[in-house]
């Protein structure tokens, strides 16, 4: 939420930089990144699993 109302104060004040297109740099950092949530997303999906399969097992 915090988030949210940082970036629709940015955009209110017109200090958005999101008109100009990705440099060669930035696209391969945000390429990198979507890969790097891609896999922590998969590691907490995964750590669901296991606590539910511990809170499940009856010994």
């Amino acid at each position: 939420m915090t988030l949210g109302k940082w970036v629709k104060k940015t955009r209110d004040e017109g200090n958005g930089e999101s008109d100009r297109p990705l440099n060669e740099d930035e696209r391969a950092e945000l390429e990198r990144l979507r890969e790097e949530v891609k896999h922590a997303r998969m590691e907490v999906e995964f750590a669901k699993k296991v606590a539910t399969w511990f809170a499940k097992d009856p010994r």
